[in-house]
Parts: C-alpha cells; sequence; structure tokens
C-alpha cells in the first residue's frame, strides 16, 4: 500500500504544478498517442520521471521539478511545455488542453493498458469508463503536517472560486451541457471525489487514508481524488479544482493565487486562528453554481451571511493578497465563453486550434 507520513511536510512555500492535456492530430482532434510518447521513445531528459498518461490514451500528464522559488513557477512552467511539444511533435502529434476536449467521444477512444487504470475501470465501472477529463493540479509546500490539513480545511471555500475562473469545458461527449465546466461534474461521478470533509487535524486525516487502504476502497493513496487534499508523499497541500487550460498565463495566475493563499493561511494557523467549520454541503452549493454559471457566479459568503459576487471577491482577493493574475483572468473572455463563440462563429477547426497548447 502506498503511504505517506507526517515526516514528508518539511518544506514551506515550494511549488509543483502538474498539468493533464490532449494528444491530438494534425487537425486538433483527439488520438491514441501515450503509448508512444510515454512508453515507446525516450522523453527530452526534463521529463525523464515527469511524463505519465491518464486513463486515456489521448490524455498524457506532465510535472514540474520542485520549484523552491516562486519566481520561477513561469520559467519551470514553460520549460515542461516546450519539451512536451517538441517530444509530441517528433513523432506526428499535437498536444491541446482543456477540462474536457469538446469533440472527444468517451465510446470512440481507447483506454490505457496500465495495470492501475484497469483496475479502476474493473472496480468503478461506467463513471471511470468517460472519463475524459483533464485539470490542473498545484502543489504548495507546507512544513507541518497538521498545519497543512488545516489548511486544507482553509481552502474548502476558494475552491469554487478557481473553478469559477477556470472554466473552461462546456461541451462533453458531443454536445453542449449548458454548463461552464462539465470536467468537474463528470469527474464527481467517481468515488472519493469532489469537496472533502473536514479534518480535525493529520491524525484524522492519517487514519481515514488508512482505513481507505486497508478496506480495499482504494488501491493507492492517490485514488482520493479531492478538489483539496494534504498530500501524504510530498508534504504538500493539493488544489486539484482548475479545468485545463491552453494559456499558461491563466494556470500562473492560478498558481499564483495557491501560493498566496497558502502563505497566508499558513501564517493564521500559526497565529492561532480557529478556523471555520463549513458544513460540506454550502461548500457543494457554492462549487455547484460554478460548475454552472462560472464567471457569472454569485457564491454563499464565507461568514454566511448573503452571497458575493465572483467579481468582487476576486478584486477582495487580489487586495487582500497583493495579487493580481485572478483578476487578469477574470476580465478576460472566460473559456466555455470562448468555446462557445468559436464553434458558432468559426466552426470546430478554429475551435480545436484554439486549444493547442501554448509555449511563450
Amino acid at each position: 500500500m502506498e503511504r505517506g507520513s507526517r515526516e514528508s511536510f518539511t518544506r514551506m512555500g515550494t511549488l509543483g504544478i502538474e498539468e493533464e492535456c490532449f494528444v491530438v492530430d494534425a487537425d486538433g482532434r483527439p488520438t491514441s498517442g501515450t503509448d508512444e510518447l510515454v512508453y515507446e521513445h525516450d522523453p527530452p531528459e526534463i521529463l525523464e520521471g515527469r511524463l505519465d498518461h491518464e486513463l486515456f490514451k489521448f490524455v498524457i500528464e506532465t510535472q514540474t521539478p520542485l520549484i523552491a522559488d516562486p519566481g520561477d513557477a513561469r520559467d519551470s512552467l514553460l520549460e515542461i511545455r516546450r519539451a512536451l511539444v517538441e517530444h509530441a511533435e517528433n513523432y506526428g502529434y499535437r498536444i491541446a488542453a482543456a477540462g474536457l476536449h469538446p469533440l472527444a467521444k468517451w465510446q470512440e477512444l481507447e483506454h490505457a493498458e496500465k495495470s492501475r487504470y484497469r483496475s479502476q475501470l474493473d472496480r468503478i465501472q461506467y463513471p471511470q469508463h468517460r472519463n475524459t477529463t483533464a485539470g490542473v493540479h498545484v502543489h504548495v509546500g507546507v512544513d507541518d503536517a497538521d498545519k497543512a490539513v488545516w489548511i486544507a480545511n482553509e481552502l474548502r471555500w476558494y475552491v469554487p472560486i478557481m473553478l469559477a475562473l477556470s472554466a473552461n469545458s462546456p461541451y462533453w461527449n458531443g454536445f453542449d451541457t449548458g454548463l461552464q465546466s462539465a470536467r468537474a461534474k463528470i469527474f464527481e461521478a467517481l468515488p472519493n471525489t469532489g469537496m472533502p470533509t473536514h479534518f480535525e487535524d493529520f491524525e484524522a486525516f492519517d487514519r481515514f487514508e488508512r482505513l481507505m487502504l486497508e478496506t480495499e476502497s482504494i488501491n493507492d493513496r492517490g485514488e482520493l481524488w479531492y478538489d483539496v487534499r494534504p498530500h501524504t508523499a510530498h508534504g504538500t497541500v493539493e488544489l486539484r479544482t482548475p479545468d485545463g487550460q491552453a494559456d499558461p498565463d491563466i494556470v500562473l495566475a492560478f498558481v499564483e493565487y495557491a501560493h498566496a493563499l497558502v502563505e497566508t493561511l499558513a501564517e493564521e494557523y500559526e497565529d492561532g486562528a480557529s478556523g471555520h467549520r463549513h458544513r460540506r454541503e454550502l461548500l457543494d452549493e457554492n462549487k455547484w453554481r460554478a460548475i454552472r454559471h462560472g464567471q457569472d457566479a454569485s457564491f454563499i459568503d464565507r461568514d454566511l451571511d448573503g452571497t458575493v459576487d465572483l467579481g468582487e471577491l476576486v478584486d477582495r482577493e487580489c487586495e487582500r493578497l497583493g495579487i493580481d493574475g485572478i483578476r487578469d483572468v477574470y476580465e478576460r473572455e472566460s473559456g466555455a465563453d470562448r468555446q462557445r463563440r468559436l464553434l458558432e462563429e468559426e466552426g470546430p477547426d478554429a475551435l480545436c486550434e484554439s486549444l493547442i497548447l501554448q509555449t511563450q
């Protein structure tokens, strides 16, 4: 059984970025390519040990090296993206990114043959068979296990903000879902996903993780697919909220926001703040609003006193944390709106081209 430990939490403020992307053909359509790119050919040196695939043979994942200085996040992310794009082009593929590829039809696409995924398909059945999702995961290092669990508890209220800003998956299986982030809803059909409950401390989380493994509810700790979690192997808090993005500036805005949140919450923890004990049902309501309305969402406020629009929240957060990336994201056309506009005005070719991964 894969297990982490309290001793993993040793570094504060480090970063790691994981991106799930799509392998596509010359016309930007999904195609099976991960066998060639992951197994049959050696990747560029920087991708060694940092390149893998997901459930479908058209979904590929990269990981940045450990980023000790947040100021290096852009260079690290772009270096990984360039290496992936070059590697794919060498074998006749391109790389695209969104929460869901709008033209992907899961019944027509191949599942990976890796034993881990075959086991999941057998155990979970239909919800996993159709799981063509792709997201962005941001790891922020925390230097104390109990602090990490406290921060993860607090971050739950911020998950819908990040999801609403990232919403980039209106289409699934060839039709318009009417949602802004269909990825989030499709993924929630799997077990051990969505908004986690409150954990009292690291011991409580560790007991839960151990019980899930011992009862064979999960095959490894990585199958705790919640929107935010303490990562007991990496010693981080991991935010798994945003839809995939072609534009690196959007990803980096979420990285900036996640890092600022974790650092600020760490200070609150050290100052003895009591934290919030929000009911999961209320947090689920806010997440639903993000899924359905994206940038037009309003949320139940953190103090449970009425509602607040996303735009007001973004202004509040930027001023409070001294950041500006998420304001830039909010002020531009959302990913979901852009996809719908391009399909209506210019057709599927333009839509597919708009999703090609950007490297600068």
